[in-house]
């Protein structure tokens, strides 16, 4: 490990005498790359510095834990106490910061939320569903742009896709895909029966035209008239847009916009990272072996995460961490839930590369 980190503090003060040079100025797209490397070294090199640091201040005490005056003796083995309690937590946090990054991590993220199971509260739930997300996305100075829409009479989503974009949006809800149950009293219910439904969620990294070959051999492109709420446009143009991508099967709709051109255009970015989403998944061995699976079926059985209103509880299955602050979590403060996940993703390739190195 140690001959690794040694490895990139040099290539980090390479990368700074580099930016130092006048010439590489002159070259914008090699200034910009260089100072992405040097960024992303940072914190590891100066974790590494902090760690180096945190040894030779305890070798130092140490040796001043036999000085004859008793006071420096006291005062090393106070300081030397603190120091060895730090040192383990530097070297998690390097072994941490060691493991290989996701190189989807930095992308934009298309957000699909689908009601699953429940009828009318499973279209209800899958609009809170997308309330939540969008708080959340304010909270971190992010944007919502919503790409294609479903809605019901009642105010719920049938399905709703959205484009997230802003700083590592992907990093940040790649964890949230997967079947989510809530149980609560609906709107409709006359007896005050708890109900329970269902939604799921899709988390792709936003494709660009470098991750995905789409062939023009390949589509069928429909166009129709838009159906549904949208005003005197609906039914007077062929504004709606189909995409059949041929090879794979997948289907993408979009008709929120009175252009045509724009709805293809949206639908085609949604197509993009369906693809690279399914390819991702099929180059992981940890992941299924389709897109489907990373959703489930939205039955009430399957589920990765339930939110129970009538006891303010949401309980993440995968981590067995149960929180009591549903309100807080339904208004966009998932970050608790986050931070857990990606400790927990942490906490199993720091597993994996440990046996790995035993083999």
């Amino acid at each position: 490990m140690f001959a690794k980190l040694e490895g990139l503090e040099k290539k980090y003060t390479e990368l700074e005498k580099s930016l130092s040079d006048p010439a590489v100025y002159s070259d914008q797209e090699q200034f910009r790359k260089l100072s992405k490397a040097h960024a992303d070294l940072k914190d590891v090199v100066e974790l590494f510095r902090k760690y180096r640091s945190v040894v030779q201040q305890i070798e130092e005490n140490r040796q001043l834990l036999h000085d004859p005056d008793p006071d420096i003796k006291a005062m090393a083995q106070e300081e030397l106490a603190g120091l060895e309690e730090e040192l383990p937590k530097i070297e998690h946090e390097l072994k941490v910061q060691l493991i290989p990054k996701d190189p989807l991590d930095e992308k934009n993220t298309i957000l699909e939320i689908r009601a699953g199971t429940g009828g009318e509260e499973a279209a209800l739930f899958a609009a809170d569903l997308f309330r939540m997300y969008s708080r959340y996305a304010e909270l971190k100075g992010w944007k919502v742009e919503i790409m294609s829409e479903s809605p019901t009479e009642a105010g719920g989503y049938k399905e709703i896709i959205c484009l997230i974009s802003g700083d590592k949006v992907y990093s940040h809800l790649k964890y949230e895909a997967g079947a989510h149950r809530v149980q609560r009293v609906p709107v409709t219910e006359t007896q005050g029966r708890i109900h329970t439904s269902a939604a799921t969620v899709a988390v792709m990294p936003e494709a660009q035209e470098v991750d995905v070959d789409i062939r023009p051999e390949d589509l069928k492109i429909d166009v129709y008239r838009a159906s549904g709420a949208g005003g005197q446009h609906v039914n007077k143009t062929e504004s709606a847009v189909r995409i059949t991508h041929i090879p794979t099967g997948l289907v993408v709709t979009c008709q929120d916009e009175r252009s045509q051109h724009k709805n293809k255009a949206r639908a085609m970015k949604v197509l993009a990272s369906r693809l690279l989403a399914q390819e991702q998944e099929r180059q992981s061995s940890e992941q299924a072996a389709d897109r489907r699976a990373q959703v489930g079926s939205g039955d009430r059985s399957e589920r990765i995460r339930t939110y129970n209103f009538p006891q303010g509880r949401c309980t993440d299955h995968r981590i067995n961490l149960t929180l009591y602050s549903l309100d807080k979590i339904m208004q966009g403060e998932i970050d608790p839930l986050l931070d857990a996940l990606s400790q927990a993703a942490q906490a199993e390739a720091l597993k994996a590369e440990a046996e790995q190195g035993v083999k």
